[in-house]
């Protein structure tokens, strides 16, 4: 068998060549946001100064405990080596679609849990965005590749493996603009994407009946070429598996803008095509996740947006599924990711301004308690190449913004002197 360090070596060695580069001001796209990636810190959030709402802020909040659950149970098995025993769960979730209220994928949870440790300890080491003189970047990577060549027809392993290298990839990138990049990093983004597309070369035909398999062939998306047909399909394939799920939706959305491989025109058409396609799941919703992360990051996606389409969207969203997860992830991108991100682009500007009004009737009618990393993250795009170095700091800036937020959508109620208590049926006024 080829020695690890030889079969590893032969992508990483090159650190010192130019290659390509990915779009200048590109994200990643969400596929997996970054917050089921951080442990929350465990402290209760109070009411503000003054208590003018009452607002339950659990910490952890139901679905961080599940998918914190998800992810330990997964590392848990690995550092056993019990890797029989973790591809049978992760195939078993995997064929049944299960989901976490939020609606992540459970098969994905575990296999990020699967990698974590690997992963985490490059991101360590490459907080500053170089590593230290020695630092031991190939011994986590080179066990997974043991592994691999343990199970070299396990499709699991395989997305698990090539997952951990286009993490370490982007820990290798960043999210700085291309010009900014260092030569030495983006030859290791490459390098690491390289590697994983072979890995996955054997196991991504165009059908799949594994959600897991597509959603790892669509992350590769972040290190190839590929033209805007191929993009959607990859996509497309994804959303089929399970309607149920909108990140993939959310992804397509992303990776159709013209910084990526798609344009405005096919942005527009497949996100019709997918509202067409998920009605029955979603109604409108649809629409509304493919343009929800693309109109976020681009100006001219947002001025072109069918607002009115996109808010039945949200509706028919929330009318659907009305989980506190998914009522402060539209809460906070309305308050926040659109609300507080004016350009200068008059129509997209209108937009967001719409956008804005609509966190007054998503508060009033179903928020019920606070999820604050959401809406930290809401502030910052949804960067999934974002890194957080103090948890605790980041959600006390996500509590302030959004207090400060929902306290704007009940001045009224407030300056007559009523007090904000937000029940399990939504936001009631009380007097004092």
């Amino acid at each position: 068998m080829t020695p690890l360090r030889t079969l590893v070596g032969k992508y990483l060695g090159t650190l010192g060549r130019a290659g390509k580069s990915v779009p200048a001001d590109a994200p990643l796209p969400p596929l997996v946001p970054n917050q089921i990636k951080r442990r929350r810190p465990r402290t209760v959030m109070s009411a503000p100064p003054g208590n003018a709402l009452e607002i339950l802020c659990p910490d952890p909040t139901a679905e961080d405990a599940i998918r914190d659950k998800h992810q330990s149970r997964a590392q848990h098995l690995v550092r056993q080596e019990r890797w029989d025993d973790l591809i049978r769960l992760i195939k078993d979730a995997d064929s049944k679609r299960h989901m976490t209220p939020g609606t992540m994928s459970v098969a994905e949870l575990l296999a990020y849990g699967a990698r974590a440790d690997v992963v985490n300890a490059a991101e360590h080491a490459l907080i500053d965005g170089r590593p230290a003189r020695g630092a031991p970047l190939l011994a986590g990577i080179e066990a997974l590749e043991h592994v691999l060549a343990e199970y070299p027809k396990s499709y699991v392993v395989a997305c698990i493996v090539a997952q951990a290298h286009m993490d370490i990839g982007w820990a290798w990138r960043g999210n700085a603009w291309d010009t900014e990049v260092p030569d030495r990093n983006r030859a290791a983004f490459e390098a690491h994407f390289e590697r994983a597309q072979e890995i996955l070369s054997a196991f991504c035909p165009l059908k799949s009946a594994s959600p897991l398999l597509a959603s790892a062939c669509c992350a590769l998306l972040g290190g190839i070429d590929v033209d805007e047909r191929q993009a959607a399909d990859r996509y497309e394939v994804l959303v089929d598996l399970n309607h149920a799920n909108p990140r993939p939706m959310r992804a397509m959305g992303s990776h159709l803008l013209p910084r990526w491989y798609g344009s405005y025109k096919a942005l527009e058409l497949e996100a019709r095509r997918t509202a067409a396609k998920v009605e029955e799941t979603w109604g409108a919703g649809g629409y509304t996740w493919v343009q929800f992360d693309a109109i976020a990051y681009d100006d001219q996606a947002c001025a072109n947006l069918d607002l009115d389409f996109f808010i039945e969207g949200m509706r028919d969203i929330l009318e659907r599924r009305s989980d506190p997860y998914t009522v402060n992830l539209l809460a906070a991108y309305c308050a926040n990711s659109m609300g507080q991100a004016f350009s200068g682009n008059d129509k997209a500007d209108h937009v967001r301004g719409e956008l804005a009004k609509c966190a007054d009737w998503i508060v009033r009618k179903y928020l019920t308690e606070l999820h604050p990393m959401i809406w930290a993250h809401a502030a910052r795009g949804f960067d999934n190449t974002l890194r957080v170095h103090s948890p605790a700091r980041f959600a006390a800036s996500g509590r302030d913004d959004a207090i400060r937020l929902i306290t704007s959508i009940f001045s009224k109620e407030i300056a007559a002197g009523k007090r904000i208590v937000f029940t399990d049926t939504g936001p009631v006024a009380m007097a004092h």
